[in-house]
């Protein structure tokens, strides 16, 4: 029997059970860094099935490892996060989220559910590859620092060396038993820009008596609108977005407020430019303001870094995939502006994020990530449990 065959039997026979894992997940959501009851249940499964593991790492993080021959030679790391968002589920399911305000939205209990599953398919194979499977189970993606940064500070990617990293993310737009790639360069960095407008408040009859910081602001924005993202700005012809998604000055119709405070996103693809654009930004808030005769303040929060695919991994696993999958369920994808912390293992070790089809417009599961309907069409957990089994042994084989 072959390699393809062993595996897919498998996930097709641990379906039901992933299903109930996946599902219990959904059902009992956690924010980011919060994920006690998550890493607790997932401990069961892992003990269930006698995979050995380390909790505790960043408090809520989990490292399980695969032991095969010759455990030394050589260490994948496969990485599921666990962290759910503060988004009220509108889906009308048996499984629908119980915490109020808390939702698995952006598919991490399937992230985690296809890991364990994985996990459970290579720990029957371990007498068939040599070296070490490592997979962590990892909390925070979705808040900064990102619990990517954390869990390598705290020794990850160590004792055993990881040698190359694996990771999956759910693609609502794509079908299910689909799955993409890209090599090379493909998500961008991501950084939270605040800004602090100061101006003078008073009664809105009086403009002799104020300096409005709505019109700075506005000012603001359109001035960086104009050098960054109108079609024929200067980007450095380099991947860049910055977008502001929140203004707020407490005033009325009659009040003009003393501050007002905006914050937004930037986002590219070149560490150069990144710290090139954090000056031009500086500069923007602090010119446009000095034309009102008042000082404002930027604050960047530093984010994420570019997501990078070792080339040479990727179109390996694209042709594992293939063989997996059938040439026609494998497809290439675009650059994309969104950002995700396990770029951080890409910095530091060969790696490889793909995207996983849970999309089926047939039974309308449509929605994207991040939204109070996202769901998935739940076919998708045998692929992604198995593919990811696939990929991993690969590299040992």
């Amino acid at each position: 029997m072959s390699l393809v065959t062993k595996i897919q039997q498998q996930s097709e026979q641990l379906f039901s059970e992933i299903l109930e894992i996946r599902r219990h997940i959904h059902q009992h959501p956690e924010l980011s860094f919060q994920e006690f009851k998550t890493a607790e249940y997932i401990q069961l499964q892992l003990k269930k099935h006698n995979i050995s593991f380390t909790s505790g790492i960043v408090k809520t993080g989990i490292v399980a490892l695969i032991e095969g021959k010759n455990p030394n030679k050589k260490t994948i790391l496969v990485r599921a996060d666990m962290d759910a968002l503060p988004i009220e589920e509108k889906n009308n399911v048996p499984y629908a989220s119980t915490n109020v305000g808390v939702m698995h939205a952006c598919g991490h209990d399937v992230h985690s559910s296809c890991a364990i599953g994985a996990a459970i398919i290579l720990n029957s194979l371990k007498t068939e590859f040599e070296g070490t499977i490592k997979f962590i189970f990892q909390p925070g993606e979705e808040l900064l620092p990102g619990g990517a940064s954390l869990m390598i500070r705290e020794g990850v990617l160590e004792n055993p060396t990881v040698t190359s990293a694996l990771a999956q993310h759910v693609f609502p737009s794509m079908e299910t038993g689909k799955v993409g790639f890209k090599a090379g360069m493909y998500m961008a960095s991501t950084d939270e820009l605040y800004i602090r407008v100061n101006g003078k408040g008073g009664h809105a009859a009086m403009p002799q008596d104020y300096i409005n910081p709505l019109i700075i602001a506005s000012e603001i924005i359109l001035n960086i609108n104009a050098r960054f993202m109108l079609p024929n700005s200067d980007n450095n012809k380099i991947p860049t977005v910055v977008a502001f998604g929140k203004i707020e000055g407490q005033g009325a119709t009659n009040v003009i407020p003393d501050v007002v405070n905006i914050a937004g996103t930037f986002r590219t693809m070149d560490e150069n430019w990144r710290n090139s654009v954090h000056a031009i930004l500086k500069d923007i808030v602090e010119k446009t303001s000095s034309k009102y005769a008042v000082v404002s303040t930027l604050t960047i929060e530093k984010g994420y870094p570019f997501l990078v695919n070792d080339k040479a991994l990727t179109n390996n696993c694209m042709a594992w995939a293939k063989e997996y999958l059938g040439e026609h369920n494998v497809e290439e994808l675009p650059l994309r502006m969104t950002a995700e912390d396990f770029a951080f293992f890409t910095q530091k070790v060969p790696s490889c994020f793909y995207r996983l089809g849970t999309g089926n417009k047939t039974k309308n599961i449509v929605s994207g990530v991040h939204t109070a309907t996202f769901d998935i069409d739940e076919n998708a957990l045998k692929t992604g449990s198995g593919l990811m089994a696939y990929l991993a042994i690969k590299q040992l084989i």
